[in-house]
């Protein structure tokens, strides 16, 4: 903590330093005069100088100048400029209320951000600010566990494992976009935002719609659509610097730049981030990098191009087995009262508790072995240890928007991209020697590196048991363009396509042969001599597959404003192809595997009705339906046979909202409330079976039914400019709602005579898992002094139950439900403080975060009856002894200090 302690010094040492050049700031907020929604992008500037500010995600904008009077313009393309005089000599207020003229060009149309008191669909903004004030370089989507009906979790507790679950539905069912282009996996839908570690501090702000969304794109938005937006060119230079340090030698420092307004045209910003740390969890260190970059030029008033970069380059230590509840506490496990303590006999506390991992352990330092990752040979992290499972990956992404006014009535908004990808992680393969082996005990199994390390040095026959990285290697293209028409002063149309191609190379090879020379792999058809089969360091083994994505999808919108109702409705049209070719499988002919899906179609159809009752009551309505397009692995078998599922079937959502939004008249008080009822049908499972040409096929098993329905309730009070008090509730309902049956087709691998078969699941009436069905947060804030917050956040979660696999419960006798996670609050402390120095155009603030201020033991994640942790001796199911999990983050704390020039 010693560099903190000299920016403290220097931070009082400026507080005690005045510069009497006088600068007063003029601030304020730009909105749409129709519809009071908030404008991004804007531009703000004091006409004759080089002083300007844009407008933020809240339209809020602040310039810093000395004292005078001066001429402040307001402009934003597709609305009218508005000037005013302003006499300078005090800190000033000027809000201006812009009238739409023409179309926008704003990064906001192509994210297809919802718009207050006029988009009908329930939705959540976080500023730029709240997250300054509230993120403390958590994994993104922690900064959304105040928003109604959002489940954040650390998981494993590594940097970026973090993952989100929307109104039940996790990640693959969750739209995540960075400046309006998708960035969920294409072949499976996850995200991994390791990926993005570090975008938080480009972000300018995150939306959340929730539900089938306002989003036109056919996106996987079925819980919700994340939209997250990057800090726009400033229109301003400055510099801003911000180090911070944390719990487990939590090391991260920032830079960004603004160039300011060029001629009146160009502009530039960028930022560097360089984090490391010993992780929160044993074993979970980071050693990462991120960056971002952003140029917009205005060629003129009708035409302007962006182009925007982000990536975080980034390696971290992994924790990613879940334990039984014994594992990591005695105590928690002896108070729950479905705990059999019998299992404390095998499952016993380990000596870390709670930061238990078991994928690393000590080695001897004299082991000297290289390591192979990222392309090349490296020492290894640490000479006394190594991670069974570490992450490292770089995935870019680069945007080129074009925004262009090609009429009063037309405008055309595309965005160009690519993104590629680059990285793995790491396991063991092959024969091991594990910590009983050597007669040491833990509650569950741990390498022991020395005794590996010593059999394969004694083997003929190479390494017995090494290190591997599972490789991605991938790259997309996409274009998304959409065309505005207004049609009449009411009335407006909007027509776009969306194109993506991604390739993506699976394959394995070695990272540390753990002191053999070689490994033996006969995995690979071409290899036909005993010399091909023995692999060295970077090696190819196992697997080595290319698949493809092909995605095309259209869409068509028109939307009704008028006086107090907006009316919108949406159709569009998606497809989908996908490939693959194993380099590994040789076919009769001698070729590599290949294996070509047909086309696959989905179509979604939604639309909304808004209407404003009066200035302080608006109310809306939304429904919709969507066939979602099966993900990769229940289309083709991409594990090594490249079995192909020969008639997919989409999977169905049907979904309705009523939403009710109030104002107080002095504004003191805002409430939103709403109530959603989604019908998930035809959920599909893989099943492998024979095609009746004898080659393997899969099949998805389909019919499993859910419904997700519940209330949300968002709300505001400041009474005063020292308080204000936020809150967050929802208590959802969510339960499968079928018994699905059926028959198909597989064929004897003897006769190939085709074989009828049943399957039967008894799902009715049990609970959906892996998110807490209620939730409510109050955060209250305080403002004692001018630049001076406080916040204490209070977040509780309760009628949380376990994952579980529907294909488990095939017993007519199991209709228990899942192990139900013990209800747990936690508290959370945010302070930030801009010191009242005298400087000019210099700000100086300080800022600290602790996360679980009481530091509460509790389970944040969990999977019922768990195949290798589970108490199975009393052949009871369903009981905290049966489950995996992993127990909460400890008590964190992030500290530090922001620099403005």
């Amino acid at each position: 903590m010693a560099k903190l302690y000299k920016f403290l010094v220097i931070a009082l040492m400026l507080a005690t330093t005045t510069l009497y050049a006088q600068n007063y700031t003029v601030s304020g907020v730009v909105s749409n005069t129709q519809t009071g929604e908030k404008l991004l992008g804007a531009n703000v500037i004091l006409v004759g100088t080089n002083l300007g500010a844009a407008t933020d995600a809240d339209g809020n904008y602040s310039i810093s100048a000395p004292s005078g009077t001066y001429t402040l313009r307001c402009s934003y393309i597709g609305y009218a400029t508005q000037e005013v005089e302003v006499d300078l000599n005090n800190n000033t207020e000027v809000n201006f209320d812009l009238t739409v003229t023409e179309f926008t060009l704003s990064l906001s149309v192509i994210a297809d951000r919802a718009k207050e008191r006029e988009t009908p669909v329930a939705f959540s903004n976080v500023s730029k600010k709240d997250m300054e004030l509230m993120l403390g370089s958590q994994d993104l989507p922690m900064v959304m566990n105040t928003t109604p009906s959002v489940y954040a979790t650390h998981q494993g507790g590594g940097a970026g494992d973090a993952r989100i679950n929307v109104r039940g539905f996790n990640q693959r069912n969750v739209a995540i976009m960075i400046n309006g282009v998708p960035v969920n996996d294409m072949e499976n839908g996850w995200v991994y935002w390791s990926n993005w570690d570090g975008v938080g501090d480009a972000t300018s702000s995150i939306q959340m719609q929730r539900g089938l969304s306002a989003v036109n794109l056919a996106t996987p938005s079925i819980g919700g659509t994340m939209n997250i937006i990057t800090d726009p060119t400033a229109q301003k230079f400055g510099i801003n610097y911000k180090q911070e340090f944390g719990t487990g030698a939590f090391l991260k420092s920032t830079i960004s730049f603004n160039s300011g307004l060029v001629d009146k045209k160009f502009a530039i910003n960028g930022l560097i981030v360089r984090k490391t740390g010993d992780g929160k969890i044993l074993s979970t260190w980071t050693d990462s990098w991120a960056y971002y970059f952003g140029a917009s030029y205005n060629i003129n008033s009708k035409n302007r191009i962006e182009l925007y970069a982000i990536g975080a380059p980034q390696r971290h230590g992994q924790n990613l087995y879940k334990q039984n509840i014994g594992a990591y506490s005695k105590s928690f496990a002896s108070d729950l009262s479905d705990y059999n303590k019998d299992a404390f006999g095998t499952f016993f506390e380990a000596p870390d508790g709670r930061l238990y991992n078991q994928t690393w352990n000590t080695v001897d330092p004299s082991y000297s072995g290289k390591q192979y990752w990222d392309g090349s040979i490296r020492d290894r992290f640490d000479p006394g240890f190594i991670n069974e499972r570490e992450n490292y990956f770089h995935k870019p992404i680069v945007n080129f928007n074009w925004y262009s006014q090609l009429s009063n009535k037309t405008s055309l908004y595309t965005t160009i991209y690519w993104s590629g990808g680059k990285g793995g992680g790491s396991g063991t393969f092959g024969s091991m020697r594990y910590n009983y082996h050597v007669g040491k005990a833990s509650p569950s199994r741990i390498v022991e590196w020395d005794a590996t390390i010593a059999r394969n040095r004694a083997s003929t026959t190479g390494s017995l048991g090494i290190l591997r990285n599972s490789v991605n290697q991938q790259w997309t293209v996409g274009a998304i363009s959409k065309a505005f028409y207004n049609v009449s002063k009411y009335f407006k149309m909007s027509v776009g396509i969306d194109w993506r191609k991604a390739e993506i190379d699976h394959f394995r090879e070695v990272r540390d042969l753990l002191g053999g020379e070689y490994y033996i792999n006969t995995a690979n058809d071409f290899d036909t001599t005993p010399a091909q089969q023995q692999k060295v360091l970077g090696d190819k083994i196992v697997y080595f597959n290319t698949n493809t994505v092909d995605w095309l999808g259209f869409y068509g919108q028109g939307e009704y404003t008028k006086k107090q109702w907006t009316v919108y409705a949406t159709y569009g049209w998606s497809t989908i192809k996908y490939s693959y070719l194993n380099h590994f499988s040789k076919t009769a002919n001698g070729s590599a595997l290949f294996v070509e899906s047909d086309n696959i179609n989905g179509y979604q159809l939604k639309g909304g009705v808004s209407y404003r009752a009066t200035n302080n009551v608006d109310l809306y309505a939304n429904v919709g339906t969507v066939r979602k397009v099966p993900i990769f692995d229940q289309v083709i078998d991409d594990n090594g046979s490249g079995a192909l599922n020969l008639n997919p079937s989409n999977e169905k959502f049907n979904s309705w909202e009523l939403g009710l939004n109030l104002r107080s008249t002095d504004g003191k008080i805002t409430a939103k409330f709403n109530y959603y009822n989604t019908q998930w049908d035809n959920r599909a499972y893989r099943k492998f079976v024979r095609n009746p040409d004898g080659s393997d096929g899969i099949l998805a098993l389909s019919g499993v039914n859910q419904k997700n329905s519940g209330f949300e309730l968002e709300s505001a009070w400041q009474p005063s400019r020292y308080f204000r008090l936020d809150a967050a509730a929802s208590i959802g309902s969510w339960n499968l709602t079928n018994d699905p049956s059926g028959i198909y087709t597989d064929y004897d691998p003897n006769t190939n005579d085709p074989i009828q078969k049943t399957y039967n699941l008894f799902l009715d009436g049990i609970k959906v898992g892996d998110a807490p069905q209620t939730q409510f947060a109050l955060a209250a804030s305080l403002f004692p002094v001018s630049g001076m917050t406080a916040q204490i956040v209070y977040k509780y979660y309760a009628n949380y139950y376990a994952d579980w696999d529907p294909l488990s419960r095939s017993d007519p006798n199991d209709r228990g439900q899942s192990w139900k996670i013990p209800s747990y609050g936690l508290v959370d402390f945010h302070f930030s403080y801009n010191l009242p120095l005298n400087l000019k155009n210099v700000g100086i603030q300080l800022f600290a975060h602790v996360f679980n201020v009481f530091d509460k033991l509790y389970v944040s994640d969990a999977l019922d009856n768990s195949r290798f942790n589970a108490y199975t001796a009393d052949g009871v199911n369903h009981k905290a002894d049966d489950a995996e999990v992993f127990m909460g983050i400890p008590r964190i704390v992030n500290v530090g200090v922001r620099i403005n020039l």
